[in-house]
């Protein structure tokens, strides 16, 4: 059942590429994405026992099931490389061409070597689970066998020091995808080693038949799963950034993105999918209510909060965002009749202008209200402080008084 989840699991990443290949099926490299996701889906269907046993039938040659799953797992290995140096682009394009027709070419060869091994062996017992170990030592099928673990573990090895050197020249969500393809390929590569250490036990009268049967597929299982996280990492990254920045402004646009929500087009349905789509129509409300409160911005009590901050052992960084949030949460929630100190409207108009396309807010005594996004998401953190909702029960204690 394994490796039917498994497949499963891999399909469905496959299914969420169709429509970026449709539209860009000119795109090399995301040609050899989706034949490296698909691929690895279907080793892993063709590896199931059922699956085995439904081949051989239906071909109606015992074992040839096997030869199939070998011819897959080296197109896999063959895609796989030339992902790997699409994905790199270092070259020119002509090069990176000949480098992918190479590995093509080669893993082409080995394949038909594969078939042709195994039309003059002789393999009448089917094997569904240990035939790597069983016909071991029968002529031409043993070298078939060796010729898939070798061309295997050559692709697989190859791809983890690719990707290791490559983590060491680049940062981001690349680094951590690379990083997780080399431990996935490790991974794939430690099968090959320990299916040739049981195929070599038979050679020499050991029964290491557990080796091949058991801790190959948990190897060859985990592997492929990280390989296949790593290649979909670099689309994905991206947006979980987006989604996460997305949820860390929620607090500072709920106290006043939402004021100005009215001026803003509603997103539709069709759009809720789309994170970065989302996480600008929230970051240019949280602008715009930060504009329309700036009028309420009191510097005494960013002041007051930003050197209660520090007293408390927080950093600089730290005390600066809570004292943003608490002179903001104040403007919002005070009543706008009670507020002295006011900046000319005409000061305002203009700086609200310069917020939207230099990324910097409203004047504030002699500084300045930094509201690109970073200093927004550090400053809806700092929206749940004590220290701000100190300072707002404190504007409110105020306000019942007068």
């Amino acid at each position: 059942m394994i490796y039917y989840i498994s497949a499963g699991i891999l399909w469905a990443g496959f299914a969420a590429q169709v429509p970026g290949l449709w539209h860009d099926w000119r795109d090399p490299l995301k040609r050899a994405l989706c034949a490296v996701i698909f691929l690895a889906g279907f080793c892993f269907a063709l590896g199931a026992p059922p699956t085995v046993g439904f081949l051989n039938g239906a071909i109606g040659v015992p074992n040839a099931a096997a030869c199939v799953t070998y011819a897959a797992l080296n197109a896999f290995s063959a895609a796989s490389l030339v992902l790997i140096v699409h994905w790199r682009g270092a070259d020119s394009p002509d090069h990176v061409r000949r480098i992918s027709h190479g590995w093509l070419i080669t893993y082409a060869v080995v394949i038909a070597g594969q078939v042709a091994l195994f039309a003059a062996g002789d393999a009448p017992v089917e094997r569904r689970t240990d035939f790597d170990t069983y016909y071991a030592d029968t002529p031409f099928v043993r070298e078939m066998i060796v010729l898939y673990l070798l061309a295997h573990l050559a692709a697989a090895s190859t791809t983890t020091i690719l990707c290791w050197r490559w983590t060491l020249q680049i940062s981001g969500w690349t680094r951590r995808a690379l990083a997780v393809l080399a431990l996935g390929w490790l991974c794939t590569s430690a099968y090959g080693v320990v299916k040739l250490i049981a195929v070599a036990g038979r050679w020499g009268g050991q029964q290491w038949d557990p080796l091949s049967t058991r801790l190959a597929p948990m190897l060859v299982t985990v592997g492929a799963a990280l390989t296949s996280a790593g290649y979909i990492l670099p689309l994905l990254g991206p947006r979980i950034d987006s989604l996460v920045a997305f949820l860390r402004l929620g607090p500072l646009f709920r106290l006043v993105g939402s004021r100005s929500g009215k001026r803003h087009t509603v997103l539709s349905w069709r759009s809720l999918g789309n994170v970065e789509l989302r996480l600008t129509h929230r970051t240019t409300a949280i602008r715009d209510g930060l504009r329309d409160v700036s009028v309420h911005f009191d510097e005494g009590v960013r002041e007051r909060a930003y050197r209660q901050a520090l007293s408390v052992g927080s950093s600089t960084a730290e005390a600066q965002a809570i004292g943003d949030a608490a002179m903001v949460a104040v403007a919002a929630l005070s009543d706008p009749r009670r507020r002295a100190p006011r900046l000319d409207p005409a000061v305002l108009d203009s700086v609200a202008l310069d917020a939207i396309a230099g990324f910097t807010g409203p004047v504030v005594g002699a500084q300045t209200l930094d509201t690109g996004q970073p200093s927004l998401i550090r400053m809806s953190r700092a929206v749940r402080a004590a220290i701000v909702e100190g300072a707002v029960r404190a504007e409110r204690a105020h306000s019942r008084q007068a």
